[in-house]
């Protein structure tokens, strides 16, 4: 690296949502902001969760001097337990951070081999050449941080997920004086979340969401069902409170939703009256009048608590005539048809169903516009560098900065996996690391190859033919009649007419190879899985994976 500047390389996060993970290096010595992982989309078969590709965290695992989460959704720390299996180093973070944190590390067997140091809100800490402050800022989560790093060339600040919330339902609203007064003795660079600016205007307080929650709860005759996300902790202290207001105590379902709610509950960020909180059995034999359910599958997951009581096979709950569903949570996108599927069987129940296209019941975490103006003029930049989101945030927030008066020439667009470079006067995109995406099946531990991907697509599209021969090991013969078995392929009503044609394809192909041929399974396989390609793919246009079967008698 060049010496005296410093390098800042996102590994992910730019171009994408998730898997939020950036690189500080400066003479050698490196720190990791956030370790996130994202969701994978519709077409990529059988895979959980996509984790950032860590060759280059991996090659330069000697020079890691420590982890720095600014806050704890799973597209800033998801991936925390990949990267420390590849560099253990320390982690630093908030409280509420780590005891969100502290069921993933202990899942994967890292939490009493991790060094973790809890840091508060304006403490300082040393990492190596970096000295690094946790600043307050406001977000859908609690205790989440924005990062002010000292380093030789000048101050970056990395704003973390945020927005400007002078009202939040828990805890002190965002520390804009601490900002400005970084502000007011210069900063180098600010490294702002984009994921909200295509929205003008401001961010509504947690707090905007009371007066429609309200509503709702004074109208529901029967029970009152709020599925939104587990770590939306302001939401749920909302909940409690309006629920405790008419009576009504609380039950918990989901697993993510009962972790959670008793974590806040034991470091003391939710305030829940002595008796509120009941089990999903006293809850069933209780008057539908005065019950809440706070339940987790916002998203339509299919195994989530909600998808699950939609159609009766949660073995706790199911949603009943009467009932009002609350669905208290943004659409992700790619999410859509889950969603829609899930309230289409919550409108069969006769289930009163409310999501924010019909009631503000819901609002961001992320800034708009309004909110990424207020953090620059505090903050006020030598340099802009727009992270978190899609290209075109990355570019609308740039354009969004020009309208403040920022020179195109203070503002640096990157991409994931390029370095770039800042000294007391510059900053520039100087170079490239390869970057990419690490495909993790449902045990959370297989990584999936992108020839796995391809062969699960291949299945998925095409289908599988097996045809099974058996051939005498010494003579070569056919000892019976062969046999083509398919899955997946689709056929005309004339299908065992064209199975009955491949079988005899395969019987000629393997009667007019040689004796050779025969008793060499590799090759007469081959031969087998050529001329039924070629038949398949000239009656059906298709081309499904051919796996032969030789046995040997």
């Amino acid at each position: 690296m060049n010496m005296g500047k410093l390098q800042i390389t996102p590994l992910g996060g730019l171009g994408q949502f998730g898997m939020n993970i950036t690189v500080f290096r400066y003479d050698d010595q490196m720190i990791i902001v956030d370790c996130g992982m994202m969701f994978p989309d519709e077409d990529l078969l059988g895979v959980d969760i996509a984790i950032p590709d860590l060759t280059y965290i991996e090659e330069h695992r000697d020079e890691i001097v420590g982890i720095v989460l600014t806050h704890a959704h799973e597209d800033h720390v998801g991936a925390l337990p990949f990267v420390l299996q590849v560099a253990n180093v320390p982690i630093y973070a908030t409280q509420f951070t780590f005891a969100l944190v502290e069921n993933k590390l202990q899942e994967f067997g890292l939490l009493d081999k991790v060094q973790t140091h809890t840091i508060n809100q304006r403490q300082k800490f040393k990492l190596g050449p970096f000295e690094i402050e946790f600043i307050h800022v406001s977000h859908s989560l609690i205790d989440c941080v924005a990062l002010a790093i000292h380093t030789p060339v000048g101050v970056v600040v990395h704003t973390g997920d945020f927005k400007v919330d002078e009202t939040p339902v828990i805890g002190e609203p965002i520390d804009l004086k601490r900002l400005t007064a970084y502000g007011d003795d210069g900063v180098l660079a600010l490294l702002a979340d984009s994921t909200n600016v295509e929205r003008e205007g401001r961010t509504g307080s947690e707090k905007a969401v009371i007066p429609a929650f309200d509503k709702i709860f004074d109208e529901a005759a029967g029970r009152v069902i709020v599925s939104c996300f587990a770590t939306s902790i302001h939401r749920l202290q909302i909940v409690f409170d309006l629920a405790a207001e008419r009576g009504r105590r609380v039950a918990l379902l989901g697993r993510a939703m009962i972790r959670n709610v008793e974590t806040a509950l034991r470091y003391g960020y939710l305030d829940v009256d002595e008796g509120q909180l009941i089990s999903p059995a006293q809850a069933k034999r209780s008057s539908p009048s005065e019950v809440c359910l706070l339940v987790t599958g916002s998203q339509g997951e299919p195994m989530s608590a909600l998808a699950r009581m939609s159609v009766d096979s949660h073995k706790d709950a199911s949603v009943l005539a009467g009932d009002t569903v609350v669905i208290s949570a943004r659409q992700i996108p790619g999410n859509e048809r889950s969603i829609s599927r899930m309230m289409n069987h919550l409108f069969k129940k006769d289930a009163r169903v409310i999501d924010s296209s019909i009631a503000r019941i819901h609002v961001s975490g992320h800034g708009r516009e309004g909110d990424l103006k207020i953090m620059y003029d505090a903050v006020r930049p030598k340099f802009l560098i727009p992270i978190h989101g899609e290209t075109r945030q990355l570019y609308r927030h740039a354009e969004a900065a020009r309208k403040w008066g920022v020179p195109r020439d203070r503002i640096v667009l990157s991409e994931s996996g390029d370095i770039i470079e800042l000294d007391e006067n510059s900053a520039k995109v100087a170079d490239k690391v390869a970057v990419g995406r690490t495909l993790i099946d449902d045990s959370g531990t297989g990584r999936i190859d992108e020839l796995v991907l391809r062969d699960r697509k291949h299945l998925a599209y095409d289908g599988i033919v097996l045809p099974i021969v058996a051939i005498n090991k010494a003579s070569g013969e056919l000892e019976s009649a062969p046999e083509v078995i398919q899955r997946g392929l689709a056929l005309s009503d004339d299908g065992a007419e064209f199975l009955n044609k491949a079988r005899v394809i395969v019987g000629e192909t393997v009667v007019s190879a040689s004796h050779e041929e025969r008793v060499d399974w590799a090759v007469i396989k081959e031969k087998i899985r050529l001329d039924l390609k070629r038949y398949i793919q000239k009656e059906t246009g298709r081309r499904p994976m051919i796996i032969p079967v030789v046995l040997e008698i």
